[in-house]
Parts: C-alpha cells; structure tokens; sequence
C-alpha cells in the first residue's frame, strides 16, 4: 500500500513539472514590422496595435518575458501564424513609457534564439508557444578562412562607412579593431540598418562562418545602393539650372538686405519673381534676370535704374502665352458680316473662306490679307467684324504718316523716351499674344533718311519669320505667327513690291447709289438717331429724301459724307422738338433746302436728245461711274486737232487712234477723205477741271467723230465704253459695274460694252440688268451700226 502511495505522488510531480514545462515556453508575443532584434541586442520600437499593446502590458504585469517575431510584410495589421517567420527573438522589457494616442515606447534586450511552434490568438493579444535554439552552433571552423572573411567585412564597412558621415567615431573603430568573428558580427549587425529581411536570414542561420559570408553579401550590395544613390544625387544636384542657383542666392540677398534695413531691392527681387514664372525661353528669361540683377546693385533713385524698371514693366505687361479660347463659327462669322455690313457680296465670301481655312487649320501660314478700296467703304470697320467672327480680341494700327523706322521697331531703350513700337503696343494693348491686328493706310508709309518702315513691316508679315519678331525695346523675341494681320489700302501701286508680294488683296468697290439707299436707311438712320436722342417716332426721312441726298449733296465711294449729312438733319430736328416747335418731323425732299442748303453737286451730264458729235460716255471715278458726255466739233483749218477737257496723256493717244480709225472709214460714212487737211478737229470732254485719263473712251470719240463728220446723229438713249485698235477691235475695261449704275441713275436704255466683257455682267446689280439693254460689241463696226442714226431716216439696227 505504501508502494502504491509513492507512485502516484510521483506521478503528480511528474505531471506539474510538466505543465510548469508548458508554462515556461509559452510568451507574450509582439508581431514586429520591419524590424527584427537579435539576442543581447538591446532595442526600442513603438507600439500601438491593440493585441501588441495588450502583451506588452501582461508581460510587464506578470513580470514574464516577451516574444518578439518579425511579419513578412510590414503592411499586414492583424498577423496570422502564416504571416510570421518561424524564428524569433525571446527578450526581456527594460523600460516602458506610455505616451497619448495609445502608443507605447519599449525599451527590451534580447535573451535568447527561439523557433515558433504554436501561434495563440484570443482576439485580444497574442501568445505564443516556442522552442529555444542555440544562437551560435559549436560546429568547428576554419581559422584562416574566418580571418580572411573578417578583413573582408572590414574593408567592404570602410567603404560602407563613407556613405555616412555622422557614423559614430566609436562604432567605426571598435569594427575596424574586432577580430573575434562573433563580436565583430554583432557589432555591425545591431548598429547598421540592414534590410530586415536581411537580417532575418542573418538571425535564422547559426553557424558562424555562414553569418559571416551573408552578412559580407549585404554589405556589399548595401554599399553599391548608397554608390549608385550618392551619384544620382550628384547628377540632380548638377541639373538644377543656373537661374534656379541665382534665384536661391537671391532670396538669401533679400533677406540679408531686410535685415540690414536696405529697401532697395525689394523691387529687383520683386522682378526676379515675376520673371520665373513667365512662359518665355531660357535665353530670354536668362537676359531680363541680368536686367533685374543690376537693379540690387544701383541706387532706386537713379536715371539707369528707372529706365531698367521702365523696361522690365514693359516685358511684364505682354501677354507671354495668353492666347484666346472662343472657337469660330462660320455661321457666326456670316451673320456678323450680314448685320454690319450691307451688300459687298464677293468681298464678304472671300473673308468667310479665309475664315473656313482658319477654322480647319487654325496654324496656317501666308494668309494675309489687304482690303483694298476708296475712303470711307467699311475697310476698318470689316476688319473689326472679322476680329468679332473669330472670338479675337481687336488691335488697330494706324500707319498713315509713318517714316521712321522705329515707329515699327521701337527704340532702343537706352535712348530718353525710348519706347516699344506699335506692333508690341498694339500686342500689350490688346492683352493677348493672337489678336486681329489691322495695319491701316499700308499705303501711306513714308521712307526718308531715317529709315524705311516698309521694310521693317517685311518682317511682321512674313509668317516664316514673325514667330521670332525682335522690337528694339524689348530686345527679345516675341512670337507673332498666331496673330491674324489685316491691312488697308487706298493704292496699292503705292505699296512696295515686296510687301505686296506678301498680301493677297482684296477689292471693296465704291458703292452704289442703290446701295448707299439702303446702307443709309438700315445703319445710318438709326445710328444717328440713337446718338442725337431721337425715337423713330420722332423723325422720319422719306425715301425720296434720302434719294436726293445721296444725289445732290453727296458724291464720294463711301457714305462718310452722307452720314454728316443725316446727323445735320438729325441736329436740326433735335432743336425743333426740344423746343417744342414740333413733336415729329418728316423730312421730305422740299425740306433739304432748309436743312442741308443749295446742292452741292447736280446731276451727271448726259444727251438729252439726237445731236450730231455729242456722244455719252461711260467712266469710272474713285467714287463710283459716271456719264461723261464727249463733244467734236469740226471747223474749217489745216488739220489740227485741239484736245480739251484737262485729259491725260492715255485719252490723248485714244483720240489719235480714232482719227487714224476715221480715215480708214471715212469712204464708207460719205466723209471727205481729206478733212485730216482741210478740218481742224475740237475735241472735249465737259467739266474741265476734272483731269480725265484712260483707253475706255476711245468708241465714244470715235462714235463722236464719224457723227460729227457725217453729219449723222447720235441715239440720245445710249451709252458706251470701249478701248479701241487701230483696225477697230474693241478691248475690255475696268468698272462695268460702276459705270452701268451711273447710265441707270441717268435714266439711259441702252449701253454699249465690249464682247470680252461679257462675264463681268455677273456684277452687275440685278435692278441695272434689268432696267439697261446691254449690246455687246467685238469692234466699232457694232458700236456705230447701233449708235449712229442713218441720214435716210430710221435707226440703223445693231
């Protein structure tokens, strides 16, 4: 019996030394994220994790030891058993400070190797179950290999070493002084910060010489990283431009300056600023960062100084890469066009394909165009539509008068009042680098010894070469290619070749009277009444007025005039209402005289009836087509021919080839062959004051003469133009378009035209064409079959 008592108390020691056992290697455990702790290796990490807080904590309370394993991953929050490495570290707390925010600073040393057996997870902390592992084996090696390896290490630490320079002094001697292979390991194990997967694998292996070899790996290719690190770091520091290195400088100058108490350069500083960040290139910005340069050197008072400041203001004020963003709209283009401009037909067509063209390539080159045509036709203020169509903001230039070139240029800024010419004042005027820029009276630039602006415009309107556009001022390129440029022109015989050459003109004829009728009662009258404070209620003028207007009192291309005119007319009817005279006042034609006076002009000079050598003519003026009646009158004499009528020397040469053309004919039309020696011959042509030139009146003096000597009459009703030959071919003219409307006006049924120029007839406003009987002559025999009145009776038939 005592027997069976001893057994079991042995057996009940037994099983309690075994649990005891268990106890001893079950620990608190912490998952640790990129870090790994070796034994005697003392180490301080946060913690903040609930389950690694909640450990530490049982640890310090039971005053047991704690178990310290390392993730794979350092981003996994809540570690499994799977993501752990089976080795770890078993190590005693030191010191435990808790901090806000529930972290926790822990100070431990490492006791112990141990391999993870078991993983126990509550949901409040982790324990975990271990087996402790020798950290070192006894495996016997190699002396001099062991040597060799430690000098290894040694050298490649050196090198390691020089990557940091604020290595402790004590830790770089104690390794370059170690030769037990042990120490010599932890030494640079605990204190350089490897990679923790690297000292994971230094941790899991125990034999030494194995340590050694890993831990020679890892310093080297820890030592190439920080190599390859240290020279991209040189490269970087190398690539930061020069203006950055000067702009760091300088920042450091104006806060030395503010704390001298200098202000003088606040306002250089303030420059540099701005001139980083314009959009411009390197060259440029490098030049105008030397400009404010010199300000910090200069006292602000001085006369460099400001002219510096004057200059820099000025670059600052251009719009450097400000561009406009409205798109264009052909429709929007056409109905702009059609609500402020009456009629010109082609010309409007013509400025919507150039618009179509910009709106399919908004970068394309070349297209410059030159509107061309008498005063006061809408040159500027289509231009102004154009720049409306497009979305663009609008500059204008006026070149009327211009003979220098600096005007276009500008001047170089070292000379007093030096300022930017008028492409740069126009581009900062309009506050965007691609306006609608209209150079207006191209065809007035002047050259003398100053210079010749022509040429300097050679530039600005060259798309090959504006895109780099240097005024004298500012003295850097400034791009003007996605400018649009419009120019205007009187005369274009007045504009030199080249510059012409770079233009593609446009011709805005004179308008008609028909025209100017309607331009006067849609866009004038109104205008006019809204200016002067009238309501359409308040004054009308009737259509026949207007009509009379534009005939008497009026005679030019444009409707300038007729627009002074109707403000009269508007001024005079203001006074009357305000002063209660009348409360509304229709202005008919009886009514011109008290209000504009007599008439100016009367109406054109034409053939009232059948006469022999008077015969109508047709011209063209700069304000559109007129009758002009042509007058021979034979006498007695020795075959002189007198030219009156203030004619040019083309209309000269055209009355000698009619007399030449009269004698080749005088036979057929019963004239004395020899009235070239028996007659002195009296051409003229009405209003002498007039000068008078060109070939398209050679039918009317040859009409003229064969009536004159025949003694046959001319129609009344008729009209003509026509350059004739020597053998009586009849060429082509200019302005059939103007000079029909002028035989309209007057009341002609019949005009006489060349052949050649039957296609212009598309010109011709429809009332002409339907109102006129248009005959179409190839030579005179046409012209004076239809013209000429037999003698027998009866009109010859065309």
């Amino acid at each position: 019996m005592q027997i069976y008592r001893n057994v079991v108390i042995y057996l009940e020691q037994i099983v309690k030394s075994s649990k005891n056992t268990e106890n001893d290697n079950i620990f608190y455990t912490v998952a640790m994220r990129g870090m790994v702790a070796f034994p005697k290796m003392v180490l301080h990490f946060d913690v903040s994790r609930e389950k690694s807080y909640s450990a530490v904590e049982h640890a310090v309370k039971e005053g047991k030891k704690i178990f310290l394993i390392t993730q794979h991953e350092a981003y996994v929050d809540n570690p499994k058993s799977s993501d752990l490495y089976k080795v770890g570290v078993v190590a005693e707390i030191r010191q435990v400070l808790k901090l806000p925010d529930h972290v926790m600073k822990v100070l431990v040393e490492g006791v112990y190797k141990a391999n993870l057996v078991r993983l126990i997870d509550d949901g409040k902390t982790l324990r975990a179950e271990v087996r402790r592992t020798p950290t070192y084996s006894r495996a016997k090696y190699d002396e001099v290999e062991a040597q060799a390896l430690v000098r290894s290490i040694r050298d490649i630490f050196e090198k390691y070493s020089s990557y940091f320079p604020k290595m402790p002094s004590e830790l770089f001697s104690a390794v370059m002084t170690q030769d037990n292979p042990i120490k010599l390991f932890e030494a640079i194990t605990f204190n350089c910060a490897l990679n923790y997967r690297d000292k994971q694998t230094l941790l899991e292996e125990s034999n030494i010489m194995n340590k050694l070899s890993v831990l020679f790996a890892c310093l080297t290719s820890e030592t190439e990283i920080l190599e390859l690190e240290n020279l991209i770091n040189e490269q970087t520091k190398n690539s930061i431009d020069k203006g950055q290195r000067e702009f760091y400088l300088r920042e450091q100058m104006r806060v030395i300056q503010e704390q001298l108490g200098e202000d003088g350069g606040d306002d250089a500083f303030d420059y540099i600023n701005d001139i980083m960040e314009l959009k411009i290139d390197d060259k440029s910005r490098e030049k105008l960062l030397k400009e404010a340069d010199k300000l910090t050197k200069l006292p602000p008072a001085s006369q460099e100084a400001f002219v510096i400041k004057n200059y820099l203001d000025t670059i600052l004020d251009l719009p450097w890469g400000v561009y406009s963003k409205s798109k264009l709209s052909l429709e929007k283009a056409e109905a702009v066009l059609e609500k402020e401009h009456y009629g010109l037909k082609k010309v409007k067509e013509r400025i919507l394909e150039f618009l179509a063209v910009y709106m399919l390539n908004p970068g394309i080159k070349g297209q410059i165009i030159c509107l061309s045509g008498p005063p006061g036709i809408g040159k500027t203020s289509i231009a102004q539509s154009v720049a409306k169509a497009m979305g663009r903001k609008y500059a204008r230039v006026s070149l009327g008068g211009v003979r220098d070139e600096a005007d276009i240029r500008g001047h170089r800024k070292t000379y007093v009042g030096a300022m930017p010419g008028r492409i740069i004042t126009a581009i900062s005027q309009a506050g965007t680098a691609d306006p609608l820029i209209l150079f207006d009276e191209i065809d007035k630039l002047c050259s003398d010894i100053k210079g010749d602006p022509s040429s300097a415009m050679l530039e600005v309107l060259d798309r090959e070469q504006n895109s780099s556009f240097r005024d004298h001022f500012i003295e850097v390129p400034f791009d003007l290619s996605k400018a649009v440029f419009l120019t205007t022109a009187n005369d274009v015989s007045n504009i030199p070749a080249p510059l012409l050459d770079r233009m593609e003109i446009i011709e805005l004829p004179s308008y008609t009277a028909e025209e100017k009728f309607h331009i006067t009662k849609d866009h004038l009258i109104p205008k006019q009444l809204k200016e002067h404070g009238l309501k359409a209620s308040q004054m009308k003028i009737t259509d026949d007025a207007i009509n009379d207007i534009i005939q008497y009192y009026t005679k030019e291309a444009g409707v300038r005039n007729l627009e002074r005119k109707i403000a009269s007319i508007c001024r005079k009817s203001a006074k009357k209402i305000a002063s209660g005279e009348v409360k509304r006042i229709s202005v008919k034609p009886k009514d011109l005289r008290d209000m504009l006076g007599i008439r100016k002009y009367t109406a054109d000079l034409h053939l009232k009836e059948d006469k022999t050598g008077i015969v109508n003519g047709l011209a063209w003026t700069s304000v559109g087509g007129v009758i002009m009646p042509l007058e021979v009158l034979i006498l007695k004499g020795t075959g002189k021919v007198e030219i009156t009528g203030s004619l040019g020397d083309v209309m000269k040469e055209s009355a000698r080839i009619a007399v030449s053309y009269v004698r080749s004919i005088a036979e057929k039309y019963g004239i004395n062959p020899d009235f070239y020696k028996e007659n002195d011959i009296h051409i003229h042509a009405p209003e002498g004051a007039v000068p008078k030139d060109g070939p398209s009146a050679g039918v009317t003096m040859t009409t003229a003469l064969v009536s004159a000597l025949s003694g046959m009459k001319v129609r009344a009703d008729i009209a003509m133009t026509g350059e004739i030959t020597l053998h009586g071919r009849v060429l082509p003219i200019g302005g059939l378009r103007e000079k029909t409307m002028a035989a309209y006006k007057a009341g002609i049924g019949t005009v006489i035209v060349p052949e050649a120029n039957r296609a212009d007839l598309d010109e011709v406003d429809d009332a002409v064409k339907e109102h006129l009987n248009f005959v179409f002559a190839d030579n005179l025999e046409d012209v004076l079959g239809t013209a000429l009145i037999r003698q027998q009776g009866g009109r010859s038939e065309a």
